[in-house]
């Protein structure tokens, strides 16, 4: 009897036991339906209590796999061998107290895909938009998606889950407005190209600087970042400031509803008086017009003639997109409202409204924070009734209705915090093996080109450094010209083109695909394919490949010309429209001036009449220009200067 007592005893102590371990868990990224890199130690990771014993198995291994414990504080990791490339689905099994399969598993190329806004724009935000999507579907292109996240020290796991590529995919997952397209577009390349799984890992936030991607360990290094990193604070500090300014945030912007001044007035009633208005251009952003950079409502206004075959029919009004807020009226009544700023302002008008001879339209734009207005292109702005366009770009009467007092966020941590996206949002991922990134990113550093010519490569570095895989391949997008205002983004430029000289980068230039009116150009297709070329020829062995535009590299004075050297010719110079544009040449005074350039062989004459001794060129070296120097790849040439003024 003593014995069978001792017996039932052991096995409820064992079963209470088996019961009390843990779970094994796995990070977001290592699920089903990810791609692993192919041919490499990739490292398989996870949690457990510690002493657990954890065994892995995959389904191209003959034997028994890998084992391993879980080290004190419950983190166990192991490296297996992957095989070479295939489209064939594998399984991993992770065995301890619980067993985890994961299934359909593809062996092929792994990127990061990471930056702000013009990384993270989906492909519902393009050009072409449901044409592209309906035919996104690419089982063997997997797609993840990590939240955005912010930390002030390094955190252990991403939100995200790994998607096979299709139509709906494409369409929604990512967190604004689907998949990052460039992303998209790269990915593609590569497995059009290649024929052989690709993995793509999206991580990227909006409107956020590179000092917020970058490790607390190369800040440190930093002078222009030490004293800032040592003052972030610790999240749980912050947490009850946060909430009170959210609280306060929400009251503000449901008083800014009810205190307006055109909203009391009814400023959108035709026979208002709006003579004592001002008058400036739309499309255009407040900060980039005398309303100023401000944080409130502005009103505009403008009569427009409607001919007599237009009467009394159903129209659309297009706007282009309105940041961040509108409402819009047409001969005093309502006809919409929208509260995403990136999204275009389409109305229909009902034909009761329209009427022969003049209609008012009256726009209510609430601006929340940050740019403000309308921020589309000309050809955005229009009424439309079938076939028939009355343009609504130029003069409108503007008036501010309110400028409150919005509350201050607190001083705590932010995604503009230093290090902050790096803990949350990259620092997770640095376990696991990759083949490269590719990075878009460089409108919020503008106002820093200087800064930024330090900080990009070392942000750089200090991924490489994390991920300890040596200068694994790191291809970014040149930022496209756009109206900055007073700040000069060549300048930034310039700082892109310099970080060339750090070993294994690429970068795609966009010259000639940006949209001045726009800081979030349609066109992602050429701007994902241009990051793959630089892959194609630099990892995957297409060495007879073009993949980069003509880059500056030297330059020669002539009497009183200027003769200039490039690298990446091609096939050839060649001007893309009409002569060579935006050159401006200068002589000791320091006075640029507009320039003559014709292409002779693989250089640049660049001469004018008005400086007989020159000594510098600068190639499209302002916020707008869009110039025409290409090879004949129609890969666009990056601005340039030969001075260091």
């Amino acid at each position: 009897m003593k014995s069978a007592k001792i017996t039932l005893l052991t096995v409820i102590a064992l079963t209470l036991t088996a019961q009390t371990l843990a779970d094994v868990t796995l990070p977001a990224v290592i699920a089903d339906n990810m791609v692993l890199q192919r041919q490499a130690q990739c490292s398989l990771w996870g949690w457990a209590d510690p002493g657990e014993k954890i065994n892995v198995k995959a389904s191209w291994q003959w034997f028994f796999g890998k084992s391993t414990t879980a080290d004190k504080d419950g983190k166990w990791k192991v490296s297996i061998k992957t095989p070479k490339a295939s489209n064939a689905p594998h399984t991993i099994t992770i065995k301890a107290a619980n067993t985890i399969t994961l299934e359909n598993i593809l062996i092929g190329e792994v990127w990061i895909c990471s930056g702000q806004s013009n990384m993270e724009m989906g492909m519902t935000m393009i050009s072409n938009a449901e044409q592209e999507i309906a035919q996104a579907d690419y089982p063997n292109i997997r797609l993840f998606d990590a939240a955005h996240a912010i930390s002030a020290t390094p955190v252990k796991d991403v939100t995200g889950s790994w998607v096979q590529c299709s139509p709906e995919a494409a369409k929604t997952h990512g967190s604004w407005g689907g998949f990052s397209a460039t992303a998209y577009y790269f990915g593609r390349k590569l497995h059009k190209e290649l024929n052989i799984p690709i993995g793509l890992i999206a991580t990227n936030w909006g409107g956020t600087p590179a000092q917020s991607w970058t490790s607390i360990e190369m800040l440190l290094t930093m002078p222009d970042f030490a004293d800032q990193v040592k003052l972030i604070p610790d999240n749980s500090a912050t947490k009850k400031a946060k909430q009170k300014y959210e609280k306060d945030l929400a009251k503000w912007q449901k008083a800014s509803k009810t205190i307006d001044l055109g909203t009391t007035g009814k400023w959108f009633r035709p026979q208002l008086d709006d003579s004592a208005w001002k008058t400036l251009d739309l499309p255009s952003f407040f900060q980039n017009t005398d309303i100023g950079n401000i944080d409130g409502i502005v009103w505009y206004r403008r009569n427009i003639d409607v001919p007599e075959d237009l009467a009394s029919k159903d129209m659309i009004i297009s706007l282009g997109p309105i940041d961040d807020r509108d409402v819009t009226f047409f001969n005093g009544t309502k006809i919409g409202e929208t509260a995403a700023w990136v999204a275009n302002r389409n109305y229909k008008i009902p034909a009761a409204l329209v009427k022969a001879g003049a209609n008012t339209i009256a726009v209510r734009v609430h601006d929340t924070g940050g740019a403000g207005g309308f921020s589309g292109t000309a050809s955005q702005m229009y009424l439309q009734s079938g076939d028939k366009k009355i343009p609504l770009a130029g003069p409108w009467r503007y008036k501010v209705g309110m400028i409150p007092q919005k509350p201050v966020a607190p001083g705590g941590l932010t995604a503009h915090t230093p290090a902050s996206l790096y803990n949350g949002m990259i620092h997770p991922l640095t376990p696991l093996t990759i083949r490269g990134a590719i990075w878009y990113q460089g409108e919020s550093n503008v106002a820093a080109p200087k800064q930024y010519q330090t900080l990009f490569p070392n942000m750089i570095k200090s991924w490489r450094d994390a991920w300890n895989l040596g200068d694994f391949p790191f291809y970014y997008v040149q930022i496209a010209p756009w109206k900055y205002g007073k700040t000069n983004s060549a300048y930034l430029r310039e700082a892109q083109l310099m970080t060339l000289s750090t070993p294994n980068v690429g970068m795609a230039v966009t010259m000639d695909i940006g949209n001045i009116y726009d800081i979030h150009p349609k066109n992602k297709l050429d701007v994902g394919e241009r990051l793959a070329l630089w892959a194609l020829a630099k990892d995957y062995g297409q060495k007879n490949l073009v993949y980069s535009g003509p880059v500056y590299k030297s330059m020669k004075i002539e009497g009183d010309k200027i003769r200039l050297s490039f690298d990446y010719t091609g096939s050839g110079l060649i001007a893309k429209d009409g002569p060579l544009s935006h050159f401006t040449i200068a002589g000791s005074d320091k006075n640029f001036v507009p320039a003559t350039a014709t292409i002779e062989n693989d250089t640049i004459v660049v001469s004018s009449n008005k400086v007989p001794n020159p000594v510098a060129v600068r190639f499209a070296f302002t916020n707008k220009d869009e110039p025409n120097l290409a090879n004949k790849e129609s890969l666009p040439a990056s601005s340039f200067r030969t001075d260091n003024w």
